[in-house]
Formats: structure tokens, C-alpha cells, sequence
């Protein structure tokens, strides 16, 4: 993947990022077909489960080291329980405030955060500079969201 040119990756994120928009109001539907929230995130990250498992035997990798495990930061393998919470909110909350203010909401809280997450290089991310035209870009996603809130 790294000899990729970044421009061949966007069209592959953008399809990403539309597909995203997705998950909250099906699993808005599951929630109300299966009555128990929790159930219904249990449903939602089974086939997800499923899925992985066959592309890790249809894709085998090396399995990890000793010392790869134990070098591993104590918050790497929380990334998912991260995003457990994101599927639960949409689950329980996107019929309440519409796909539109609930996804506009996620991303910019997400967008937010990456530009802290960037300008202090947590999780062992590249510094990037909280500039004039990257902060400029934050209040235009407020002021966007805000506006899809209200109307």
C-alpha cells in the first residue's frame, strides 16, 4: 500500500466515509426490530467478526512477535472498543436527531479531535501545526453542523 500515490486513495475513502453514513440508520432499524440495544450491537458486530476471521485465513499475515505484543502501547487494542462506542450512540440515538445532525455531529467531534490528535501527535501520529487555515476549517464544521442541526 505504500506505493500508492494518496490521490488513488481518496475515491476508496470517500466511498468509505458515504458508506459510514449507512451503518447509524440500519442499526437504528436493528435496535427497533430487536428492542434491546445491546443485542442489537452484538448483531452489528457479528458478521463484522465473521468477515475477519475469513479474510485472515484468506489473507494469512505472520502472527505477531513477542516482542511486538509487549512493546504495544496499553491503549492500542482499545481502538475498537472506541469505536464500539460510536456504533452504539448511532444505534440508540440517530432516529432521535436525524442521520443528517447525527453523522454531522460525528464528524465534526471527529474532525475536532484529529486536529488535537494532530497538533500533539498522540498515538504516534505525525506532528501537524494547528494553522489559521486548519482552524478556519474547524468553524466552518461547527458552522455547517449547526446550521444541519437547525434546519
Amino acid at each position: 500500500m505504500q506505493n500508492i500515490s494518496a490521490a488513488w486513495l481518496y475515491p476508496i475513502i470517500l466511498v468509505a466515509g458515504a458508506l459510514q453514513a449507512w451503518g447509524p440508520p440500519m442499526n437504528g432499524v436493528l435496535r427497533n426490530a430487536l428492542s434491546n440495544p445491546w443485542l442489537a450491537s452484538l448483531v452489528s458486530f457479528l458478521p463484522i467478526v465473521a468477515f475477519l476471521v475469513v479474510l485472515m485465513f484468506c489473507a494469512p499475515r505472520p502472527l505477531p512477535t513477542l516482542e511486538g505484543i509487549s512493546g504495544m502501547p496499553w491503549w492500542a487494542p482499545l481502538g475498537g472498543l472506541v469505536g464500539a462506542f460510536a456504533v452504539v450512540a448511532g444505534l440508540m440515538f440517530v432516529d432521535k436527531v436525524g442521520a443528517g445532525a447525527f453523522a454531522g455531529l460525528t464528524i465534526t467531534a471527529n474532525i475536532l479531535m484529529s486536529l488535537i490528535i494532530d497538533k500533539y501527535g498522540w498515538f504516534g501520529t505525525e506532528v501537524h501545526p494547528l494553522g489559521g487555515w486548519r482552524m478556519l476549517g474547524a468553524v466552518l464544521m461547527v458552522s455547517g453542523i449547526a446550521l444541519i442541526a437547525k434546519f
